[in-house]
């Protein structure tokens, strides 16, 4: 069945109560599941118990993990940390974890002795500080040196109430493991401590990928994560201690966990050639880039826009709605990035006189197209001057308007792609053009091989499948791929076959299956408004439209000026379900099907198709 969408199934807009905009300040919108992994592996303090975060950018991932650490409260974990000499060999200092405040104490105390009064200041430091009892045993066992008495605080933690939480935006092998400079008297001064330490006892953020772009970082975080070693690098450090002399403190005994942020790429990599990555990173939250369209995610979205501008209006929060499901492609769904949601309200507030209206988000959102879309009106003004073989007019044979989608940066728009198709005896099968030319993915080269599963089933039933098929996007010299054109690829290549005229007014997006079942597509608006413009550019015939398979429908969320013209008669929409009601609405044909004797009815284009095949059949025979 042909179904025709109207302007009531095209438009799409939310409704907002006033009450929907007197809410109180949420938390992260949209990421249940991951804050539950993201709380697990905080709180579990268990060696391999490090995270991998994965989501887009935008979504909240640095913000809820600042947020959840600040909630893992634990007393235990809040130390301070000395070096020490070590009396044996001062190329091998000793580290102290102290309660907080103990390592002001401990470093006053051991600084005021002398040979006259150190056995004293050492029985005080016994009786004060009871984690630095052994090593007051240790320089009493030794006569007395100055050196042995002085004390490195690389974390005075006397005045934290919360567990560290260091981001570490530029990490080399300095930044995260310190380094050592010169000291002729006393190593364990000399040591300088990086982030990695800097965070023991609680959180170290790393960005996946600038860790393994530094060569051997990635494998030196995993000998610490294995060891909770502190390593100094001393090369290239100036002043350091010569590589006879290389210092080797003890390890900090407080643990580190850290918090990679990357892409799910990264970590699927990760998985798949690092054997020792699950066994360190048992949890890997990941945060969604869309969630549901309910009442829950829609009152934190505008919780969200009134913390970026209160004076943010309902219609305004209605028009934001509209364009973070438009993002997702869904009218069920609004996108988790939230922080494009509020480079949509900075915008909007140019244009604003206080209040931010509906208007003020409308007229930044089409500011965004026009500072864009210097490529979609080049092609469009080639098209109408003929130097690109588009017509949004009459009929042709084999010749179909498909519908592509080109990128650049992060905008995107849709355009005509024309397709044709020529048909010959022989048994070569379909012949996909691009892919000849070097010019096909992976995916369209698939989509190639359904449409002649298709016609097997469909028509060559009796007699073998022989046909010399050329298929081709015609002025394309870049690489095609994805199936989201194999059903325009079907009706030029029936077309064709028939001999069959197809109306050149309608363009065509969806992939199909052998059964010849349309499937949805991505990009659906861009491609609709895409043809669109290139219709009203050479001029409305009030008949021109597009084709989108029906299951796209809640994918539908056009801008209004072509919501306006379809409610005008001017634009068209069809939603449909199979290749046969396409083949109905582009050749005014009806299809038919096979009666009693398995013959389809005369006149039918199913008739036609399939009586051509049998022509090619045996006009190949001859050869």
């Amino acid at each position: 069945m042909i179904f025709e969408l109207d302007s009531n199934e095209i438009s799409f807009k939310y409704s907002l109560q006033d009450t929907d905009l007197e809410i109180s300040e949420r938390g992260i919108v949209g990421q249940e599941r991951a804050l539950k992994a993201l709380r697990t592996g905080l709180k579990t303090n268990r060696n391999g118990y490090n995270l991998f975060i994965s989501g887009e950018m935008g979504t909240g991932k640095l913000t809820s993990v600042r947020q959840e650490a600040e909630n893992c409260t634990d007393d235990e974990m809040i130390k301070d940390v000395v070096y020490l000499a070590n009396p044996s060999n001062p190329y091998f200092p000793i580290s102290l974890c102290l309660n907080k405040g103990d390592g002001k104490k401990l470093k006053a105390l051991l600084s005021s002795a002398n040979e006259g009064n150190y056995k004293t200041i050492l029985e005080e430091v016994k009786g004060q500080i009871p984690e630095a009892t052994g090593y007051a045993a240790l320089l009493s066992k030794n006569t007395f040196n100055v050196n042995n008495y002085k004390v490195n605080l690389v974390l005075d933690r006397s005045l934290e109430v919360k567990r560290p939480f260091i981001v570490e935006s530029h990490p080399t092998f300095e930044n995260l493991f310190g380094y050592a400079e010169k000291s002729e008297e006393c190593p364990h001064l000399a040591i300088h401590i990086g982030s990695y330490a800097k965070a023991s006892g609680g959180f170290l953020v790393l960005t996946a990928a600038e860790v393994l772009s530094q060569k051997g970082l990635w494998d030196a975080i995993k000998r610490h994560l294995d060891s909770t070693a502190m390593a100094l690098s001393t090369s290239g450090v100036q002043g350091s201690l010569g590589k006879d002399e290389r210092i080797r403190p003890e390890p900090i005994a407080l643990p580190t966990k850290v918090i990679l942020l990357g892409s799910e790429d990264i970590f699927d990599e990760l998985c798949d050639k690092d054997e020792g990555f699950l066994r360190l990173f048992k949890v890997a939250p990941q945060f969604d880039y869309l969630m549901e369209a309910n009442k829950e995610n829609i009152l934190g979205t505008i919780a969200y826009l009134k913390k970026i501008n209160p004076n943010i209006t309902k219609e305004a929060c209605e028009e934001v709605l509209r364009y973070s499901s438009s993002i997702c492609e869904s009218r069920d769904k609004l996108t988790c990035q939230l922080t494009l949601l509020g480079d949509l309200i900075s915008e909007a507030t140019l244009y604003s006189d206080g209040k931010i209206t509906g208007d003020d988000v409308k007229r930044a959102i089409k500011d965004r197209a026009e500072l864009t879309d210097l490529l979609e009106d080049r092609i469009n003004q080639e098209i109408k001057a003929g130097e690109l073989l588009v017509s949004t007019s009459g009929k042709k044979v084999g010749i179909i308007n498909g519908l592509a989608v080109m990128d650049r940066g992060a905008a995107s728009f849709g355009t005509p792609a024309v397709i044709s198709a020529t048909v010959a005896p022989g048994s070569e099968g379909i012949v996909n053009i691009e892919h000849e030319a070097g010019l096909s993915g992976e995916i369209h080269d698939k989509g190639i091989l359904i449409l002649q599963g298709y016609l097997r089933k469909n028509y060559a039933r009796s007699f073998p499948l022989s046909i010399y098929a050329g298929l081709c996007f015609e002025q394309n010299y870049s690489e095609v791929d994805g199936d989201s054109a194999s059903s325009s690829e079907l009706y030029a290549l029936l077309s064709a076959i028939g001999e069959l005229p197809v109306r050149q007014d309608i363009a065509i997006t969806g992939s199909v299956n052998q059964m010849g079942i349309l499937q949805p597509v991505s990009g659906i608006n861009e491609k609709i408004t895409g043809f669109y413009h290139t219709c009203k550019l050479c001029g409305f015939t009030k008949t021109q439209g597009v084709i989108i398979p029906k299951q796209n429908i809640r994918s539908l969320i056009l801008p209004y000026e072509v919501e306006e013209d379809i409610k005008n008669g001017n634009f068209h929409l069809w939603a449909l379900s199979t290749i046969e009601e396409g083949m109905e609405l582009l050749t005014g044909l009806p299809s038919s099907t096979r009666d009693r004797k398995g013959l389809f009815k005369v006149g039918s284009f199913n008739r036609v198709i399939e009586d051509n095949l049998k022509k090619l059949y045996e006009s190949g025979k001859g050869n």
